[in-house]
């Protein structure tokens, strides 16, 4: 199994001050350019670098150094890893803290109780449960049936909100496009949102216009007299006249 070494300019500067390698053997075994590896040498390149030796890392040997130093053509191989690290979930039940497997019945309880529609296999996935536990808490015959209190998953930390949503999804059968086209929010572009604003705009003065004028022609068509200037200085007249 192939693995990186750890910090390669600073195993490059260990190798150089501690052993007879050439060069060009640091340079293949740090996966570094010879000027790169010269430079170190000389000390132009990585200067206040400490030195890390790749033995004490377990990623090299002295058997190996040794057989590098006695043939120069002889190239250096990184040791395998005593312990294995998976880069990748395997399939199968999430793993729980021991600390948070006390708390599953309750988020058991939860998700049974806001979410009745998940099957068991999806409980299973998200709490990292047994088809046991989920039954005793469903029917009410667990063990601490009478001290359950429902705890949210999410907040506990044993799933994370997008993994409840997407159970919660595919137990509806309703996939994302179908959910948008039920109504679901979209993002309006720059120039639908200027024009739907533009639009909006103009019917609020629309209407504004057309209210003052319905004011102005329900006091038309109210009844109101309407003051007419010649009658009034007439009336003046015929009372300066009569005086």
């Amino acid at each position: 199994m192939a693995t990186t070494l750890l910090m390669p300019k600073a195993t490059a500067v260990w190798l150089i001050d501690n052993t007879a390698l050439t060069f060009e053997q640091v340079a293949d075994f740090c996966s570094l350019h010879l000027l790169e590896v010269q430079g170190i040498a000389d000390g132009d390149v990585s200067g206040g670098v400490m030195g890390v030796s790749p033995i004490n890392n377990g990623q090299l040997t002295r058997d190996e150094i040794a057989k590098a130093e006695s043939d120069n053509s002889y190239k250096m191989k990184i040791s395998e890893p005593k312990v294995l690290i998976p880069t990748r979930r395997k399939k199968g039940p999430r793993y729980t803290p021991i600390s948070r497997r006390n708390e599953r019945p309750g988020a058991i309880k939860w998700i049974v109780r806001n979410h009745p529609e998940l099957k068991d296999a999806a409980i299973i996935r998200l709490v990292g449960t047994t088809k046991t536990t989920i039954a005793a808490v469903r029917e009410g015959t667990h063990w601490n049936s009478a001290n359950l209190n429902m705890l949210d998953p999410v907040t506990l930390g044993l799933c994370s909100q997008i993994d409840l949503d997407m159970e919660v999804r595919k137990s509806s059968g309703i996939s994302p496009d179908e959910e948008d086209a039920m109504g679901g929010t979209m993002l309006l572009s720059a120039e639908e949102a200027l024009s739907k604003s533009a639009h909006t705009l103009e019917d609020i003065m629309n209407i504004g216009q057309n209210s003052e004028l319905g004011e102005t022609d329900t006091k038309v068509n109210s009844g109101e007299d309407v003051i007419d200037a010649e009658s009034v200085f007439a009336n003046l007249k015929s009372i300066k006249k009569s005086d």
